[in-house]
């Protein structure tokens, strides 16, 4: 730990063990029969995408999801060569990549992927992808739901010459949920829906290829689906949307992220002294107030100002005054031989006691997903295992 106060005034660590447990108990929960795509976007929910997608590689893992060309591209340039599926929209503008850096596109609509077949017809090439069908989500995809069922879209988009269409999918929207019998049942809709797309397309003579419906969610609330992928991602990262949400199944994930921080400076300061901007906050005694090198800008939200705590030393801290964008403070009245250099985890162990992502999520009135997006790319990621 000490290499790591010395090079960094804050850093997320890595914890590779983690991932690896956390992809073998995915891998317990689906059939034998079911491979991973795994979901490695927005730099892998900020763990890093390269140095995490080397770690599935050890593990026998060789397809992935992102979200956009230039993530794609970014796992390409670092000498990834193994199957990228591109999840959103690429734009025309950069058709000419799907080709040349053998990229895999989601068919957002039956009108993008003509457009998609028209240019890889002027390149005298064929593009690789994967037909998406709406089932309920509701954001792209060819509609195919109750009274809004545009089978035909799909039947025309395997028949485009110059689109090699690999595989079909969909995406589950509450897959999350497990108690309210009306998401349930919308979900059982969904399920029941995309295998009538896999039999229409069989019974117009397609072979639909590879199949991939469950996201995370989907993986631990209806492990018994058999289809060919399945797409985990925040799991992987050792967290649910939300700990408190109930499951269908036990699995036993283990945190991947810590994120930690060094004390700057620690002053003692009297009673009824202000604190950072705005002065919303005043000790009540004389205390001791240590500055922590981590801000807004390095993802520490100012939404948890008034909210969040720290650890130092074993001991929990409260965060006190307006976060800043580069720093902010804590009272370590209560906590001994605190000072400059010490390591101040704000996600993550200390000794006996920790603080979970999920916390500060709570805090910030979010999903896990959207906080471990907050931290920035500013704060080098440091792998261990």
């Amino acid at each position: 730990m000490k290499m790591l106060e010395d090079t960094s005034r804050a850093w997320v660590l890595v914890h590779l063990d983690a991932l690896r447990h956390n992809v073998e108990e995915v891998r317990r929960l689906l059939p034998e029969k079911t491979n991973l795509i795994v979901v490695v976007k927005a730099n892998m929910y900020g763990l890093g995408a390269v140095r995490c997608v080397k770690e599935f590689q050890k593990m026998g893992i060789d397809f992935f999801a992102v979200s956009s060309i230039d993530e794609a591209l970014q796992l390409r340039e670092n000498g990834i060569y193994d199957d990228i599926l591109i999840l959103g929209y690429t734009p025309p503008v950069h058709f000419h990549y799907l080709i040349e850096y053998d990229l895999i596109q989601t068919l957002l609509s039956y009108e993008y992927a003509v457009e998609l077949d028209a240019y890889a017809k002027t390149q005298n090439a064929y593009v690789r992808c994967n037909a998406k069908a709406d089932t309920g989500m509701g954001r792209v995809g060819v509609r195919c739901v109750e009274n809004d069922y545009h089978i035909e879209e799909l039947i025309k988009m395997y028949q485009l010459a110059n689109l090699k269409v690999e595989g079909m999918f969909s995406h589950f929207s509450v897959s999350d949920e497990v108690e309210d019998e009306k998401q349930i049942l919308y979900t059982n809709q969904q399920i029941k829906q995309f295998e009538q797309v896999e039999q229409d397309l069989r019974n117009a003579g397609i072979d639909p290829g590879y199949l991939h419906l469950q996201n995370s969610l989907g993986i631990i609330n209806y492990p018994q689906l058999c289809y060919d992928f399945a797409r985990p991602g925040i799991i992987l990262c050792g967290v649910s949307s939300d700990e408190n949400m109930p499951m269908r199944q036990q699995i036993d994930l283990w945190p991947v992220l810590e994120l930690k921080a060094n004390v700057s400076r620690v002053k003692e300061v009297p009673a009824h002294a202000s604190i950072s901007y705005g002065r919303n906050f005043e000790t009540d005694k004389p205390s001791r107030i240590a500055t922590v090198s981590i801000g807004y800008a390095d993802g520490y939200s100012r939404n948890l100002n008034g909210l969040a705590r720290v650890l130092i030393h074993g001991e929990y801290a409260p965060v006190v005054g307006n976060i800043c964008m580069d720093q902010c403070m804590i009272d370590v009245t209560h906590i001994p031989d605190v000072k400059e250099g010490d390591v101040v985890t704000l996600v993550g162990k200390d000794g006996d006691r920790a603080l979970s992502l999920d916390e500060m999520s709570h805090h910030l009135k979010t999903i896990n997903n959207a906080t471990l997006c907050l931290f920035s790319a500013r704060l080098p990621r440091i792998y261990v295992k």
